[in-house]
């Protein structure tokens, strides 16, 4: 599965009504480590349907961006049934990031 890119009109049915974990990628095109974390999941997204990855320009977005708090890039933020439940700041290794996952079943 590829990584989804969000708009502020797809943000609640492709994340807050989905019921499976998804990871949110809060970016910028001027943020260089934003830039470097893509590969990263690109391949978490292809090796793991049980998750869904998503990223959302924080430019396109604002609102959105302030209302999670986003105050630094990247920031991934996961949500589960609809709600923030964990969040990773700064660039992250794919190994750490596939340790913040739940275990594939």
């Amino acid at each position: 599965m590829a990584v989804l890119e969000l708009t502020r009109e797809t943000f609640y049915t492709e994340v807050l009504q989905e019921k499976r974990l998804v990871i949110v990628d809060f970016w910028a095109a001027y943020c260089t480590p934003c830039r470097m974390l893509i590969p990263v999941l690109e391949e978490i997204a292809a090796e793991r349907s049980d998750v869904k990855i998503c990223k959302l320009n924080v430019d396109e977005a604002q609102d959105i961006a302030e209302r999670y708090g986003v105050m630094s890039m990247p920031i991934l933020i996961f949500f589960k049934n609809g709600e923030p439940i964990n969040e990773s700041i700064g660039l992250i290794s794919k190994e750490r990031l596939l340790a913040m996952l739940p275990k594939q079943q």
